[in-house]
């Protein structure tokens, strides 16, 4: 029998240049905290080129699916400003983030995910003009990407273990 621990992940996000500059990371926060997920680490930094490259080059996502040049732009997207890195905790937290999220390209995101509600611009066009998609967040893609993100971005005596309302009541139901 499935045990609750056996459910429960943590994920990365961190909220791009793009979402701190337009002011709207306590919307992007709001919506995974209103379906249950938990903050458990949080804070503004602005990484320099090594940690994107272990992010990008090294977690390896980027490079493969759309190639060097498009690295090139991305990192130079991400270094124009600050980011917030977020760990959230929560019931299959990797998937429901990335449902929250949309797809990577803001132009195929449905309306009601962050992307489809605040980007909108396509593959083609920031490939055209040589610039990083402004997408506003990143979500691990996968538990096993998550894990090793998540160790990338915060220590261990920078995420927190506390009970929230949201857990006190799912540990309720899963001892019936």
């Amino acid at each position: 029998m499935a045990k609750e621990e056996d459910f429960i992940q943590r994920t990365l996000v961190v909220c791009k240049p793009d979402a701190v500059q337009r002011g709207i990371v306590g919307e992007i926060l709001q919506r995974f905290e209103r379906v249950g997920l938990k903050i458990v680490g949080m804070k503004m930094v602005s990484p320099d080129q090594d940690l994107y490259k272990k992010h990008y080059e090294d977690i390896g996502q980027l490079i493969t699916r759309r190639g060097e040049q498009t690295f090139k732009y991305n990192l130079d997207y991400m270094m124009t400003g600050p980011v917030i890195a977020i760990c959230l905790e929560g019931i299959e937290a990797v998937p429901l983030v990335r449902k929250i999220v949309g797809p990577t390209e803001p132009k195929a995101a449905d309306m009601g995910t962050i992307r489809g509600d605040f980007a909108h611009m396509s593959f083609g066009y920031s490939d055209s003009k040589g610039v990083g998609v402004p997408n506003l967040v990143h979500a691990s893609g996968s538990p096993e990407e998550a894990v090793q993100e998540v160790s990338l971005w915060f220590t261990e005596a920078e995420l927190y273990d506390y009970e929230d309302l949201n857990e006190k009541y799912t540990r309720a139901t899963f001892k019936k």
